[in-house]
């Protein structure tokens, strides 16, 4: 058994090393138990700091394990970066979080598990979790759970979370469905979730909560109305599927 982390990383040579220090560690400890196999693949989403650079270099001298970099040159977007890491990935399990970190890593050990049981696909959920928005303002909450409201309508689904930046999957469905996957952009996770919904794979969720907060990358007006401009996109590719 194997399992992939993915991660995107654009412009992140704060956290990115430290972000590999903490996964290496989870994954260390929680596979030896079960002598699982991993790894950890970070797409550089054409960074212009470094990132790619200052990661490699503390894998080479830190001897940091399992841990590899992917990418491109020129910026594309999270989904493009997502996409990336999960076709390059070998893992039974494949899962993706934020290079934050922002759901933690005790988030890993559940997913997986489910994945192992016989799950297809994982999706945390902030709206599950009693503690799901805690930290966040009365503004930014509010913000968040209408704006995942009003993509669930347009889009035409049941689930209480479809942007949380966590999810994974049994490995050969995340790379089939990431293999059919167009969007470059925020709104690949949603495009992830109807493509799943096309090809008949059951979607499962569980609580997730904020563990580690940076300021939102998330801009409500224009990024809702590019996101109501995806899901036309999306629905006529699925159509198509």
């Amino acid at each position: 058994m194997k399992i992939s982390v993915c991660i995107p990383m654009y412009n992140e040579r704060a956290i990115c090393v430290d972000t590999a220090r903490t996964l290496c560690r989870a994954m260390t400890d929680f596979c030896a138990r079960l002598e699982y196999d991993w790894e950890i693949l970070f797409c550089d989403d054409g960074s212009t700091d470094g990132s790619p650079e200052i990661l490699q270099k503390a894998v080479e001298e830190e001897g940091l394990p399992n841990v590899r970099c992917v990418g491109y040159e020129q910026n594309r977007g999270k989904g493009a970066a997502v996409r990336t890491a999960v076709l390059a990935s070998k893992g039974d399990v494949v899962l993706y979080t934020d290079c934050d970190l922002a759901y933690g890593t005790d988030v890993i050990v559940p997913a997986v598990e489910r994945i192992v049981s016989g799950e297809k696909f994982v999706l945390g959920s902030r709206n599950l979790d009693r503690d799901g928005y805690a930290g966040y303002t009365f503004l930014r909450r509010i913000a968040s759970k209408t704006y995942i409201k009003v993509i669930a309508v347009c889009a035409g689904f049941r689930l209480s979370d479809s942007q949380c930046g966590f999810k994974c999957f049994d490995g050969q469905t995340a790379r089939k469905i990431f293999s059919l996957c167009t969007i470059d952009g925020f709104s690949f996770d949603l495009e992830v979730i109807k493509i799943a919904q096309k090809l008949g794979i059951p979607l499962g969720e569980m609580p997730v909560h904020i563990v580690n907060h940076r300021e939102s990358k998330i801009h409500v007006v224009s990024d809702a109305l590019r996101m109501l401009r995806d899901i036309r996109r999306i629905k006529k590719h699925v159509r198509e599927i």
